[in-house]
Order: C-alpha cells, then structure tokens, then sequence
C-alpha cells in the first residue's frame, strides 16, 4: 500500500520496521525489513498499573493467596475471566489465570474480547505484529492466524478493531507474568447467533495442527444502577443483590451448564453479560477441545468490593465472575 494510501494509526498503534536474521544457503546474511504493527496500552496507568515495578507488584499481590485446584489428573482447557479494572476484578482474572498455570503451559492463548465500540458485525482478529505490556511485549501468533482465517469466514484479520477497546488488553500482563514464552491470537466477537461458531472454527484449527493451546474469554455481568440505566429493583441494597443473586447468575448458571447457544439470547434479553459474544466463543472453543465440564471459581460485584472499602453501598454494581473448563 502507498504511503498516501496507508491508513491512519491511533496513538495505540504503530508500525515499527523489524530486521530478521535470514542466513542464505552460503552463509549470507538477508536481513529484510517488515512492517510490524504494535498494539500499545490505552488502559494502563487507568486500568492496571503502567509502570513495571508496580504492574509485576499488583501481580504477584493478586497471586499471592494459594489457591489450589483439586482437580487432580484434568486439564484446563480455558476459561471466562472479567475485564474491569484490577482493583475490582483483578482477584477474579487471577483465580483463573492461575488455575490454568496450575495444569497447563500453553504455548499460544487465544483471547477472545468483548466489543465495546467496534461497529464490525464480524469477529475481529489481530493477526500479526505484537502487544506492549508494562511487563514487555507479547507476540501474535501470525501463523496461528493464517490457519485460522483459511478455516472459516466468520472471522477478519482487523488490527485497527482493537484500537480503542479495553477487553482484552487487561488481560495480556497476566499472560506475559505467568507464561512469558507464550503468544497471543486476540479475537473481539460481537455478541451473535454464530459467536459461539466462531470459537468451534479456532478449535477446528487448533485440533488440526495439535497445537498447545488454551482458550481464555472475557466478559462481565450485569451493569445495574442509574448510571447503566437499570434500576427495576430499585436503588441500593436490594437492586444490587437482585442483579449479582438472579440476574448475574441466570447466565453463569448456563455457562456451566454448557448451554453455549443460549448465551447471546439471554443476555441481549436480561442484559447480565457485557460481552456475551466473547463467552460464546470461549464456550464454543472449549467444547470443540474436549470440555466436560464448567466450574465457577469466583463470583463478586463492583458494589460488594466498594461496600468492604469504604462501608457505603454505591448505587451502581457490576458482577464478575470466573469460570474454568475441563476436559
């Protein structure tokens, strides 16, 4: 693509050019240049910490409580995880994350994200380049890609998608802390009737080639209170318990049940999943790899965290909860 042709980056990507080291068949050197697109944090220093010290500090406080699985002999195969801010579902993320450590060193996760402002009505892939984390950098698995989008249609390689969307992004430091050598394939799925067949598709892909794999999603429950517009059980206390006691736990209770086509409907009509799309891709994947069975680690609200910090009941609330797979 000509220069004036090229589209234009936000300040969250960039190109950078890469040398390679090539040997030729006599010993030369070819050391072409590439664009490498570069996906840098929007979220750090907000969402999690931007400065290393205190990212891999927040880290290890979030693992620092065992928390052993016993589930002796089973592998995880993936898992749902929430996407707010550390300081709220930190503690959930890492319950899951560490699970996965506990059986599993996956050598590629791919991270399916919710869509919070991308407008595309297919699943947005990026395919190549790498992730800046505090922590350092993450590569794209670009050949896991390849693979995947030769496999289905259901899925465009849209780096530009992920420019302004949080979703996966808080995820990529507990990766780059618990598996360092690992990459990275992040998939936004909007929320659709065919979202969970955009996980069935990554399966298929990865069930081919025999890749060392672990599927992780992201979601969070239900947002009640004045500031999201939902308050039919009125304001406080019992609103808030309302929305974490029935209305969060309607979709959990089908995410562990495995009813992965019922997600999407259920949280377009109860509004209890932010990114349901991404759940059902996640479900969809790890179904495909051979998952019997759903377990929910942890489930909690922004509202009961604030409660405990500060004494005071906030108006508004949203759940989080996480929940592995296993064959």
């Amino acid at each position: 693509m000509p220069p004036a042709a090229r589209p234009r980056l936000a300040p969250c990507l960039s190109h950078q050019a890469r040398s390679e080291y090539n040997p030729g068949r006599n010993g030369i050197d070819a050391a072409p240049e590439e664009n490498v697109i570069v996906r840098d944090p929007i979220v750090a220093g907000q969402f999690y910490p931007d400065r290393p010290d205190r990212c891999r500090r927040q880290l290890d406080e979030l693992f620092a409580e065992p928390r052993n699985l016993d589930e002796p002999g089973r592998k995880i195969i993936g898992g749902i995880v929430p996407h707010a801010g550390w300081a709220f579902s930190g503690s959930v993320a890492a319950r899951v994350f560490q699970a996965l450590a506990q059986t599993a060193r996956p050598d590629v996760l791919v991270l399916f994200g919710g869509v919070h402002r991308y407008r595309g009505r297919q699943a947005a892939m990026f395919g190549s380049g790498r992730w800046e984390t505090p922590l350092g950098p993450v590569e794209v698995d670009a050949r896991l890609a390849e693979r995947i989008l030769g496999h289905t249609n259901l899925i465009t390689d849209d780096p530009y998608a992920h420019e302004s969307e949080h979703s996966i992004e808080v995820q990529v430091p507990f990766v780059k802390h618990l598996f360092p050598d690992a990459r990275i394939l992040p998939i936004m799925v909007p929320a659709s009737d065919r979202a969970h067949e955009v996980g069935q598709a990554v399966a298929r892909t990865l069930a081919s080639y025999n890749y060392n794999a672990a599927v992780v999603g992201t979601t969070d429950l239900t947002h009640y209170g004045p500031s999201y517009g939902l308050v039919a059980h009125g304001v406080g206390p019992n609103g808030n318990a309302w929305a974490k006691v029935v209305n969060d736990q309607r979709f959990i209770d089908l995410v562990c049940r495995l009813r992965v086509t019922e997600l999407v409907p259920e949280a377009v009509t109860h509004k209890n999943a932010c990114s349901s799309g991404a759940a059902a891709a996640t479900l969809g994947a790890a179904l495909d790899l051979a998952a019997r069975e759903a377990l929910l680690l942890e489930h909690t609200t922004s509202g009961e965290i604030l409660t405990r910090s500060t004494g005071q009941t906030p108006h508004d609330s949203v759940g989080y909860a996480g929940v592995i797979f296993l064959n």
